[in-house]
């Protein structure tokens, strides 16, 4: 009998090169009127570096997925690599971790996507590049439970209407979290994925770009992305905390779990989030209590390099909730 995946990710794989700066030869300067950061280096000088830790097999979606696999669940990855070194370490780490590989084309006329992070304290800028790759869904045996899509590249608009179509045609649920060129393209050009949404996870600023709008009140904000299509939006406020609404009506809000030390690196901290918010859904609990556990993994991702190597297991969530803090629950908002 062929095999129901509990979580299926959706997105582009790749390396990470994470590059410390060094203090003395990078600086960072915020524009006192609207608050841009803007990282500063000598141009054309050789700059020394602190150090460089390479993490294969992470994006969105493959963090997304990792999450899910140490929660317990059944996890596989729909994804491209290209035929190279890169690519046999991305398949190799998804195999160590756990995650099933089915649906993984690798590609022998292209290159596996390769990022660069250049790490300043615990912030990070990352330099880009996403393969053309031939975005198609493979065929499933048995339909998923859920979806988790996220980051693919801008040639991938097609991709997104084919993911829709078949959410709508099966009893798959679908969790979208959108990337950076996902936002940017706004409502309209894939409105069909934010109609067949379940779970729609962004953070403030964010909803505010896809809505054209300057509200502050981030109840107001989930209600009008709700009314996009997404039954249960989410949005993430930085130190504010995060918020859902319920198909109640009813508005949550959380706060941050407390770190235990200073964060290292903030690199997977939405991934960790959002994936683990959709694992505790699947898992059977209610938005409310969801909404703990996805706090818990972004506290642990942040004390680490790279959005992976603190994720942790449905014990550990589960030990960190009976020892929170007395002021760590849910609480009702307008």
């Amino acid at each position: 009998m062929s095999q129901q995946y509990d979580f299926v990710a959706i997105g582009d794989i790749l390396i990470d090169a994470f590059i410390q700066l060094d203090k003395d030869y990078a600086d960072v300067s915020i524009d006192q009127d609207t608050g841009r950061k803007t990282l500063l280096m000598d141009f054309g000088s050789k700059l020394p570096y602190d150090d460089v830790t390479v993490v294969p097999a992470v994006g969105n979606s493959p963090n997304a997925a990792t999450s899910a696999t140490r929660l317990g669940l059944e996890t596989a990855l729909v994804t491209h690599l290209g035929h190279d070194k890169f690519g046999k370490e991305c398949l190799e780490a998804l195999r160590e971790r756990g995650v099933h590989t089915d649906f993984v084309k690798i590609h022998e006329d292209k290159e596996t996507n390769y990022h660069y992070v250049l790490r300043y304290g615990p912030e990070r800028t990352i330099l880009i590049k996403h393969a053309q790759y031939p975005y198609a869904l493979p065929d499933f045996p048995v339909a998923p439970k859920f979806f988790y899509f996220s980051s693919v590249g801008e040639h991938g608009i097609p991709y997104h209407h084919e993911i829709a179509e078949y959410v709508k045609n099966n009893e798959t649920k679908l969790a979208f979290q959108p990337g950076t060129f996902q936002i940017k393209v706004g409502y309209e050009e894939i409105k069909d994925v934010y109609e067949n949404t379940e779970i729609f996870f962004c953070n403030k600023e964010e909803a505010q770009q896809i809505l054209s709008s300057t509200e502050q009140d981030i109840p107001t904000l989930i209600r009008a992305i709700r009314d996009l299509g997404p039954t249960l939006p989410v949005i993430t406020d930085g130190p504010n905390g995060a918020f859902v609404v319920d198909t109640d009506d009813q508005a949550w809000h959380m706060p941050m779990y407390p770190d235990p030390a200073p964060p290292v690196d903030r690199t997977g901290a939405g991934d960790s989030f959002s994936s683990t918010f959709t694992s505790a859904i699947i898992l059977g609990k209610d938005p409310a209590e969801a909404l703990t556990w996805g706090p818990i993994n972004s506290m642990n991702v942040v004390q680490y390099i790279g959005a992976q190597e603190g994720l942790l297991t449905r014990d550990k969530i589960e030990e960190h909730l009976a020892n929170r803090p007395e002021d760590y629950v849910a609480t009702k908002i307008n």
